[in-house]
């Protein structure tokens, strides 16, 4: 690449910038008010791009490009800001006071409701924009031609940041957010209506992500990826900038966007007679920044160091160990199961849907362990699901390892892989730990997608099957249902064991827990690995039981699945994964054979149960059940 290419890409960097940094400004002042993180955030930068196609292609072209474009593109950023004003107030409002991770569920339900909205209002198909009036061509820089609307781009970006800094330092309402921020305790104590406050911080958040969307509209089209493709990135421009910091999401977003412009400019190259293929690392390129920044500087480039929550010293509710009822409850269970495939002898299906269900399980329970009891919030978990699938895979095709033995060899080098891991990972706490665990998880994701010598590439590997004693789904069901079972066993023992209760001294205090001499990060280690042991099990299950396996059992989807299926059954109760993995699951499968908006209909479901049961399914009923017990003691 010659010196005008490289000009010409960093360029391209500083246009792409732009829009990157108007989604995370909004993402940053959302959750430094209000501290929900809104994964529905990069929905509202979809609707901004959509609205904006809308807006132009029937009112545009009639009244003419030249002077509508741009009040058109202002009017669907505001649009989009009014949308989120009443998502906050109908349903955000309601769940405030919910665990912040009910309130990430909340919002995951949104991003489901919203993606089949915007397919039932403008189809599947992408939507290409006008060029832009007046900003169409394109300007001679160092012999290249670069698009002059990318020029515009470039002094967007900018722009913003000085309108948000004026807002933010020299307003009432400015100081409001950065009171709120602080401490927002005591802007409620000083008489502020905090209700209305969260609201117009949202709308604003909105406003910015609609207006990213509706300027990227002469870029690219239209599509209903650009959700879930923008809140990734997002995330990763707001966790390297530092939670909270505006000029820190423009700073990095600077920095993600010129590292990815350049590894597309620089191509194929070769190094000490080694081919690299630069171009590969946009798909990784941000994560692996967000990686080596998180290592060096835990709170972000201007970034604060977090500081002790007001009620730190707050210890969760303590799991309860089964007992009375709940032995029988587990032998009945058991019993069912063991006669399913012969109960519903016509009926193969419910055998293939119940192998599923297990692995879920499995892949749930071993998630609560480091969520519930060691409080270690993961958002790349599939990472080890997906390495123990592929591992299984890999060692029967290409070492000729018998089934067996894949299924035993495969968790314990999913857990060495985990070792190393966990061990970067533990040094960080909250946010900034959660989104390290996605960065590994996205590199491991990239590795699989993109080797296709080893891994099949996008393809993945096919030809993963059972060997010939579990070649039928009624004996292999009978596996998996016996190392499940095992598995959990071994999980929740393990939680009442002293390992778990050192997990729980560590996640209600580490103060208080170093000073009884507990080694945190050693105990949260362990919790690692024996997480990525279980999930790793669960992933290898996986692969037989379908045959074949793809980069997407590692992705964002299926972390997001994964802290789906605990949140929904309750992080603070035995049975909370295993009810969640069976419901999401189970609802999953039946909604999407009967609807073409299975995800709406699967959004409002779990929207309704995190309005209904803000400490989900397993943990409302045994909430009730010790209520319950208590008033008949009382009467008693």
């Amino acid at each position: 690449m010659d010196f005008s290419g490289f000009v010409v890409q960093e360029l391209n960097g500083l246009a792409g910038a732009s829009s990157l940094f108007l989604v995370a400004a909004g993402l940053s002042l959302i959750f430094g008010v209000t501290r929900i993180v809104n994964f529905a955030h990069g929905s509202f930068f979809m609707v901004g791009i959509y609205v904006a196609y809308s807006l132009i292609e029937h009112w545009g072209r009639s009244w003419g490009l030249a002077w509508s474009f741009w009040p058109l593109l202002l009017i669907a950023a505001l649009v989009t800001g009014v949308l989120g004003a009443l998502v906050e107030m109908l349903v955000l409002r309601r769940i405030y006071k919910a665990p912040e991770l009910f309130q990430l569920l909340g919002t995951f339900a949104l991003v489901l409701i919203i993606k089949d909205a915007a397919l039932w209002i403008w189809g599947p198909e992408d939507l290409l924009g006008p060029r832009v009036p007046g900003l169409a061509g394109s300007i001679d820089i160092l012999g290249r031609r670069f698009p002059t609307y990318d020029l515009f781009l470039i002094v967007v970006g900018p722009l913003v940041l000085g309108l948000l800094w004026l807002l933010l330092t020299r307003t009432r309402f400015g100081t409001l957010i950065r009171a709120a921020t602080q401490d927002r305790e005591m802007v409620a104590a000083l008489g502020i209506h905090q209700a209305w406050l969260f609201t117009a911080v949202f709308a604003l958040g909105c406003f910015l992500a609609g207006l990213g969307g509706a300027l990227q509209l002469p870029r690219e089209p239209a599509n209903l990826g650009l959700d879930m493709m923008t809140i990734g990135d997002a995330f990763v421009v707001v966790v390297v900038g530092g939670m909270g910091s505006i000029p820190g999401a423009y700073v990095a977003a600077l920095l993600i966007a010129e590292i990815k412009a350049l590894c597309v400019g620089l191509g194929t190259q070769e190094i000490f007679g080694v081919s690299f293929a630069f171009s590969k690392l946009t798909l990784v390129a941000e994560f692996l920044v967000m990686a080596v920044v998180l290592m060096v500087r835990p709170w972000g480039l201007l970034g604060k160091p977090q500081g002790v929550p007001r009620h730190s010293a707050a210890g969760e509710q303590p799991l309860v160990l089964g007992g009375g009822w709940q032995p029988v409850v587990w032998s009945a269970i058991g019993v069912l199961l063991w006669a399913l495939p012969t109960l519903t002898a016509g009926s193969p299906y419910t055998t293939v849907l119940a192998i599923d269900l297990l692995t879920a399980a499995l892949f749930a329970a071993s998630l609560h362990f480091i969520m519930g009891p060691a409080g270690m919030h993961s958002f790349g978990h599939a990472a080890y699901f997906g390495l123990g699938a592929y591992i299984a895979a890999l060692l029967v095709l290409r070492a000729g390892v018998p089934m067996e033995a894949s299924l035993a060899l495969a968790p314990v080098l999913t857990a060495l892989a985990a070792v190393l891991i966990g061990w970067f990972c533990v040094r960080l706490s909250g946010v900034y730990l959660a989104m390290l665990t996605l960065a590994f998880g996205q590199i491991l994701w990239s590795i699989c997608f993109q080797w296709d010598q080893f891994t099949g590439g996008s393809n993945g590997l096919t030809g993963v099957w059972p060997s010939a004693t579990f070649a039928s789904k009624t004996h292999y069901f009978y596996l998996t249902l016996s190392l499940t079972a095992l598995g959990i066993y071994a999980l929740r023992r393990m939680l009442f064991a002293p390992l778990g209760y050192a997990l729980r001294a560590t996640r209600d205090s580490v103060l208080r827990a170093d000073a009884i001499g507990i080694d945190v990060k050693r105990v949260q280690w362990a919790g690692f690995v024996i997480a990525g042991f279980f999930a790793g099990l669960a992933g290898a299950l996986f692969a037989f039981s379908k045959g074949s396996i793809s980069p997407d059992a590692l992705g964002v989807a299926k972390s997001v699945d994964g802290l789906v299926m605990v949140l929904l059954g309750g992080v603070q109760t035995i049975m909370g994964p295993l009810v969640g993995a069976v419901s999401f699951t189970w609802l999953s499968d039946i909604i999407a054979r009967s609807t073409d908006y299975w995800r709406a209909l699967l959004g409002a479901i779990i929207l309704l149960l995190v309005l209904a049961f803000p400490q989900g399914i397993a943990g409302f009923f045994s909430q009730w059940w010790s209520q319950r017990r208590i008033a008949t003691q009382g009467v008693a």
